[in-house]
C-alpha cells in the first residue's frame, strides 16, 4: 500500500490522520509538529513517501519553507497542503503542492485527494487546484 507523511502541529489533528488514513491501509512513514523535524525525518527516509501532507502553521518552520526544501530533496514528492489559512492557497500550489485542503475537510475529502494523487501519475505542479 501506499505511504503517507505527515507535518501538522495540532497533535490530535495528526493523530487523526494518522489512525484514519492507516485504517484505510495506509503506511505512515513520518509524523511530527515541528518544522526542523519533517525536514529532517524526510531527509533520513530510505524509502521517501507517496504523498506528504503539509499543516501552514508549524513551529520551526511554515508548511511553505517545509514543501521548498522537500522538494529541493525530491522534486516529484506529492504535496498535499492542508490548512486553515486560505490565503496562502495561491503560493503553495506555486511553490509545488500538488492539492490545496482549506482546513476544516471531511475525511471523505482526505480520503478523495489522497486517491486522486496516487492515481494520477501525469500531476504537474498547479495542474489541480482542489
Amino acid at each position: 500500500m501506499s505511504s503517507i507523511f505527515i507535518a501538522e502541529d495540532d497533535n490530535q489533528l495528526r493523530r487523526f490522520y494518522k489512525m484514519a488514513l492507516e485504517s484505510k491501509g495506509y503506511t505512515i512513514l513520518g509524523l511530527t509538529g515541528d518544522g526542523e523535524e519533517a525536514i529532517s525525518l524526510f531527509k533520513n527516509l530510505n524509502k521517501k513517501p507517496d504523498i506528504i501532507i503539509l499543516d501552514y502553521r508549524i513551529p520551526n518552520k511554515n508548511g511553505i519553507q517545509i514543501l521548498e526544501e522537500i522538494l529541493k530533496i525530491e522534486n516529484t514528492a506529492k504535496i498535499i497542503f492542508a490548512t486553515a489559512d486560505n490565503k496562502i492557497k495561491i503560493e503553495a500550489l506555486s511553490k509545488g503542492a500538488k492539492f490545496f485542503l482549506e482546513k476544516p475537510f471531511s475525511l471523505e475529502k482526505l480520503y478523495k485527494t489522497v486517491l486522486k494523487l496516487l492515481n494520477r501519475k501525469d500531476i504537474k505542479n498547479n495542474s489541480i487546484l482542489s
